[in-house]
């Protein structure tokens, strides 16, 4: 029986592309957990697939200069979004880091979220996802939503110059009825450092 499940899963994991991750849930119409757990180990021993963390596995790619690859931060983010049907934005030295306004690059890697509040180590490092009213994760632009996530982050009394003009130039390639909708969601001193762009990319339109 167990061996059925073995091969059912294995079967599923092949049909899937090598890099892609996967939960004990994905299994979930498989076998009751414990069976697929047992069957998700021998995989692991067998060299099928590998862990990422507790509960989370994929199938491992492999590149001919660096050899097995492991997938990154944030795919696995987006995976776990995509899963519990949550919306995520990274924040925080990430949130920072993603549009290029440092180049340090965060062990723990913190991302609000209108899902469930928990932190999941992968190695050294570490995904922490902090829940927080759904308003403030319903940005539709992931330019401007990740821009008012590291505005946030720096604060109203920090942000340099430099920042606002580096930021203003991103949110040139964002969507303007992207930018409209997400300006609203803003606080006040954020929605006057994105205005001028949004005034900008409407008159280009007409």
């Amino acid at each position: 029986m167990s061996k059925g499940i073995e091969i059912q899963i294995l079967s599923k994991i092949k049909k899937a592309k090598r890099g892609s991750l996967f939960f004990m849930d994905s299994f979930a119409t498989t076998g009751n957990a414990k069976t697929v757990n047992k069957a998700l180990e021998r995989l692991v021993k067998s060299g099928e697939i590998e862990r990422l963390a507790t509960g989370i596995y994929y199938r491992p790619e492999t590149s001919d200069l660096i050899g097995k690859l492991t997938p990154s931060i944030e795919a696995v983010a987006v995976a776990i979004a995509k899963r519990d049907r949550a919306k995520i934005f990274p924040t925080g030295a990430y949130a920072e880091n993603r549009l290029g306004l440092s180049t340090q690059v965060p062990m723990n890697v913190v991302y609000v979220t209108d899902g469930s509040a928990r932190k999941i180590k992968i190695g050294k490092r570490s995904i922490l996802f902090k829940k927080v009213n759904p308003k403030s994760v319903a940005m539709i632009g992931e330019i401007s939503g990740l821009a008012i996530q590291a505005l946030k982050s720096i604060g109203k009394e920090k942000v340099r110059d430099t920042e606002i003009k580096h930021i203003q130039k991103l949110l040139k390639n964002e969507k303007p009825t992207r930018l409209e909708h997400d300006i609203r969601l803003a606080p006040a001193w954020i929605r006057k450092i994105f205005l001028p762009v949004l005034i900008e990319l409407k008159n280009e339109q007409k």
